[in-house]
């Protein structure tokens, strides 16, 4: 039997189909113990043949693989962006993806726009409940296109839900390290319990009943407005932040601002124990797709991180280090002040990558 991870491969559209092909490569290159599978979802097959994802494709992805790398869903030939909803939200909520990890991690100061910030200033992950609140699509529209139109949409907030998402962060706290090995010790709960008190009210008694079992980790509580502010004026206090879908959906493409970017930015859809899915946080961004120039790195860094996740310690840290390198030394696409394409970055990161 194979000991190599099985790893389902889904590039999606725009710069995903761009991106994704990097990661792959410099994941070879690394040395990662991996089998991989491709698939062609996303919207040059919906508008084949109207598919999004087959009839047992969850099943499928849930039983015969390890981990998947998706890229980025969006395209403007299917306005609807149906089948974007049905494969991306589909892994989250039919897979029971709970938990959206998305590192912030600053590599070099010169990425930060932040005066005076150093790599160790910048070193925190959000933590993102990922199958509740406003993605559920629940609400709905009523006398619509008139002066009395009515729009209601619900945020949905389970106590299972939310329970799950703040031990994650506690058990993530209390486990990982920073990049400079220091434990972390600190779990931020955000919210805006002050006008969505039925919901804040909830995430409020879940997090101390929860904080209650972890002695050791230093809690906090902070408005997302308040959040938002301090994160840009100072970053060096975070840690770990929990959060609900639609606050860590906005907060984290603040955060990655301290980065690099969105082209910087890695995350985790995770449920501990099964099969989880990798994603870099950028968008499909259709008009630089195919022309050799978006960054490629988001996708690399989610690649190193799903290889952590399944255990290869060893090839992520060479992937990572190599990224470093690349940064240091401009070997970058032009957002990051650089002079190399898309195929270019990525064959520069893989050469390392091979050698470290």
């Amino acid at each position: 039997m194979s000991s190599k991870k099985r790893i389902a491969v889904i590039p999606g559209d725009g710069i995903g189909k761009d991106v994704i092909p990097q990661a792959v490569r410099v994941m070879q290159a690394a040395g990662a113990a991996v089998d991989l599978t491709l698939f062609d979802w996303g919207a040059d097959r919906y508008l084949a043949d109207k598919t999004t994802v087959p009839p047992d494709g969850f099943t499928m992805l849930a039983r015969d693989f390890d981990a998947i790398l998706a890229g980025a869903f969006g395209d403007p030939r299917v306005p609807s962006n149906i089948h974007a909803k049905e494969i991306l939200l589909g892994m989250r909520f039919k897979m029971d993806l709970y938990a959206n990890v998305r590192p912030v991690r600053l590599m070099d100061a010169s990425l930060c726009p932040l005066k005076g910030v150093e790599p160790k200033d910048v070193d925190f992950v959000v933590i993102r409940e990922n199958t509740e609140g406003v993605y559920g699509d629940l609400g709905g529209v009523f006398k619509q296109g008139t002066l009395d139109e009515i729009a209601i949409q619900e945020d949905v907030n389970t106590r299972k839900g939310v329970e799950r998402i703040v031990r994650y962060a506690f058990e993530y706290c209390a486990n990982q390290r920073k990049l400079d090995g220091s434990p972390r010790g600190r779990v931020l709960m955000c919210d805006k319990s002050n006008a969505m008190t039925h919901a804040g009210g909830l995430w409020q008694r879940v997090f101390k009943e929860v904080a209650a079992e972890y002695p050791k980790i230093e809690t906090e509580h902070m408005y997302v407005d308040a959040l938002c502010m301090q994160m840009v004026r100072e970053p060096r206090p975070f840690d770990v932040i929990v959060t609900n879908n639609m606050f860590g959906d906005i907060i984290t493409d603040l955060a990655a601002g301290l980065h690099g970017g969105l082209g910087m930015a890695a995350s985790g859809n995770l449920h501990p124990g099964k099969t989880s899915m990798f994603e870099p946080v950028h968008g499909s961004a259709p008009p630089i797709a195919g022309k050799n120039i978006a960054n490629p790195f988001g996708a690399i860094l989610t690649a190193a991180m799903m290889l952590a996740h399944l255990g290869m310690k060893t090839a992520a840290e060479k992937i990572e280090g190599a990224v470093l390198e690349a940064v240091r030394q401009k070997k970058t696409t032009p957002d990051l002040g650089g002079t190399l394409g898309t195929r270019e970055a990525g064959e520069w990161v893989a050469e390392k990558s091979s050698r470290r």
